[in-house]
């Protein structure tokens, strides 16, 4: 933090900017710890409060922005792309579009608090055609939102910071251990949750040629067919599959008991 803090003191407006801006468009930056250290700064006069906020506001819109655009003529490639860091991309993507599915637009409020979240709200609400105007509205609201927060507790917590830092400084040796014990702890967790999601790698797909082939020989009455986009790509208007059911991917605790038990059942999205 006191090497965080020499930098800030030296290119603090460019550092807030650029990774306020690289977390924004899914870059793993601590941007929460750079707005606390900000808050510092701010309280002991090394930046100006306002052009900080400025420039922190600024690096997200910018970034959401640019997500959201990519969002908007990409669709779900963007997100699976952002999600690739996930051991499970299907998990990362619904995760997200279930906080829009429950919440609404209103998502966008909250979403830079959510881990995971903050990354895909933007290119999703693009996804889902919002309307620009209205996502810019929620954005900067949410942005705004996120960067007082945390500055906030920067500015009241800089003494408590001072003593934690000078307290870090005489313990160096225990604090790296633990933060080694912690690193593999973290790298053993990470371990075992790939193991068991592995699963996920071998979900049976079949080529459309090979349903279309039970269909032609009149397997109708044996098969249901699932259309399971997600309500981003699908309204009241959308053509489906004749013959199948819709269900919303993002409510399946419910949707699930409309399935047929008797029959082979194949899912098909966007």
């Amino acid at each position: 933090m006191n090497d965080l803090l020499h930098v800030l003191a030296r290119h603090g407006y460019v550092v807030i900017f650029a990774t306020l801006f690289a977390e924004s468009i899914g870059l793993p930056l601590p941007s929460s710890v750079v707005l606390i250290a900000a808050g510092a700064a701010i309280a002991s006069h090394t930046l100006s409060g306002a052009v900080v906020l400025c420039g922190a506001i600024l690096g997200l819109l910018v970034g959401d922005t640019v997500q959201f655009w990519l969002g908007r003529y990409t669709g779900w490639a963007l997100l699976g792309i952002l999600c690739r860091l996930s051991l499970n991309p299907e998990t990362c993507i619904l995760r997200s579009a279930e906080s829009f599915y429950k919440r609404g637009k209103a998502t966008l409020l909250i979403a830079k608090f959510i881990p995971g979240v903050n990354t895909m709200a933007a290119p999703l609400a693009g996804s889902m055609k919002m309307r620009f105007g209205q996502f810019a509205q929620l954005d900067f609201t949410g942005a705004l939102l996120y960067c007082v927060t945390y500055l906030l507790v920067g500015y009241v917590s800089r003494d408590f910071l001072g003593v934690v830092l000078n307290s870090f400084h005489a313990a160096r040796v225990v604090m790296e251990i633990v933060i080694l014990v912690a690193l593999i702890a973290y790298i053993t967790y990470r371990i075992v949750i790939f193991q068991r999601y592995r699963q996920y790698d071998i979900v049976p797909r079949v080529q459309v040629q090979e349903l279309a082939r039970r269909l032609a020989n009149h397997e109708g009455d044996h098969i249901q067919i699932v259309d399971v986009r997600s309500h981003g790509y699908y309204d009241t208007g959308a053509e489906r599959i004749k013959g199948s059911i819709r269900i919303e991917p993002n409510n399946l605790e419910a949707e699930i008991k409309n399935l047929p038990k008797d029959k082979d059942i194949y899912l098909y999205c966007t």
